[in-house]
């Protein structure tokens, strides 16, 4: 079956995005903001938001099997709605991203997912299922997503009872191994939260350090 992520986005209002976003910084990734190239959005994301970011697009981008000529991994925005992992940004737009929540009250932040996601689902049809990596014990992603995708919405049944830390250990695992989770619907995922996800002994402290 076809298959797209969607992927929650990083914190760009946290002490990372304040090493970048300061006007003396001077780092490689920040100079790279500053100039008319800019630099891709997977590449910032994954700096400010370290293991977890990075398991989850890793893990996107070896098992994504969109229709033709979809793009198999989609990054949720502040302000932007979905953006293809590739997609070069500047300094200019982290910084509007820093200045709006992730939050359905956040009216800029809800219409712009929406419209995006809407569209998504007109361009890949039925037979394509969305799975998100991302929280599901909130709102801030599922209650915009429902409202367009309904039953093509997946989410991983191995998160249920996982912290973020956890998760992106999880997902860095699976990719080195080739072995792709289990996707359920929103409903099931609810209906497990009572239990854990996966045995404890499936998620060590030392393999954040050893993938």
């Amino acid at each position: 079956m076809n298959r797209i992520f969607l992927l929650s986005p990083a914190n760009c209002n946290g002490v990372r995005a304040g090493w970048i976003l300061r006007p003396q910084a001077r780092s490689e990734l920040a100079q790279r903001l500053r100039n008319p190239e800019g630099a891709s959005l997977a590449e910032v994301f994954s700096f400010l938001s370290a293991l977890y970011f990075r398991g989850k697009l890793a893990y996107a981008r070896a098992f994504a099997q969109p229709p033709v000529p979809s793009s198999g991994v989609l990054l949720i925005t502040p302000t932007a709605g979905l953006m293809p992992d590739g997609a070069l940004v500047r300094m200019s737009t982290l910084r509007g991203f820093s200045r709006v929540p992730i939050s359905v009250k956040s009216r800029r932040y809800r219409s712009a997912l929406l419209r995006d996601v809407k569209q998504l689902a007109r361009e890949i049809g039925r037979d394509c299922e969305v799975v998100l990596l991302g929280s599901i014990a909130t709102g801030k992603y599922l209650d915009v997503l429902n409202q367009a995708l309904g039953d093509q919405l997946r989410v991983p049944a191995e998160f249920v009872g996982l912290g973020d830390m956890s998760r992106g250990a999880l997902l860095l695992r699976c990719v080195k191994e080739r072995r792709e989770l289990n996707y359920i619907t929103v409903a099931a995922a609810s209906e497990r939260c009572w239990r854990p996800a996966i045995a404890p002994e499936a998620v060590q402290p030392s393999i954040a350090t050893t993938l």
